[in-house]
């Protein structure tokens, strides 16, 4: 086994005072993230894009096996063909194969199965996860905690977008195997999330509704102390 190579940590120590602050900061900025379904065709820095995805790639994975593939889309032609297949996709779901409570929890949302969003925003980034890797030599490589993996990066991605000014939104047209078929993905890569990148179009509405209090969603399970 290849006995691993550790350097001094990077890391600065902040005053008190500062983590409150900067915890604080980006609490008021990230509440204010929303899901966006209506966005503008207006162009976006590519440059943008690109650090949004190296902040996603900056995430924690099983075993640093970094299990994700972006894939970025900005092709008219091939953006037409996404939502048309999506389309079809969803068309089924909400006609024929979503139970009854699943729609009616999306009902509050106001979604259906148009995703109008899939041609309009100026970048597609389809997220992938690797459920193995491949070797140089072609054999198979154990990826670990690939869900829990991809997952965090997604949500470091959202996070990077919202902070630039960006909107977006997560799609999961389910099934998603177009997406493969359409973007030539190799058979170890599987889509996980189809992110739309773009600004707010100038009409964009969210609809109205409540995050659970911070009392809902935490649990201080406090010592007494020795």
């Amino acid at each position: 086994m290849t006995v691993p190579e550790f350097v001094p940590l990077d890391f600065v120590r902040l005053d008190e005072s500062e983590m409150v602050a900067r915890a604080r900061d980006f609490y008021g900025l990230m509440r204010r993230r929303r899901s966006v379904r209506s966005l503008s065709s207006e162009p976006v820095p590519r440059e943008c894009v690109e650090y949004a995805v190296r902040t996603a790639a900056s995430a924690p994975s099983g075993a640093n096996r970094q299990p994700w593939r972006f894939v970025i889309v900005d092709d008219t032609r091939l953006k037409r063909e996404i939502r048309v297949a999506a389309e079809a996709e969803e068309r089924e779901n909400y006609k024929r194969r979503f139970p009854p409570d699943w729609l009616e929890a999306l009902s509050v949302l106001g979604t259906d199965w148009h995703k109008p969003f899939l041609e309009d925003a100026p970048y597609l980034v389809v997220v992938f996860k690797q459920s193995y890797g491949v070797a140089e030599t072609g054999s198979r490589v154990t990826n670990y905690y690939v869900n829990e993996s991809v997952g965090i990066a997604c949500g470091l991605f959202i996070a990077a977008l919202h902070t630039m000014g960006l909107a977006t939104l997560t799609h999961t047209p389910s099934p998603m195997g177009f997406l493969a078929r359409l973007l030539k993905r190799p058979s170890n890569e599987k889509p996980y999330i189809l992110f739309p990148v773009g600004y707010p179009a100038a009409d964009a509405t969210v609809p109205v509704i409540a995050r659970k209090n911070i009392e809902d969603v935490v649990q201080w399970n406090q010592g007494t102390g020795s």
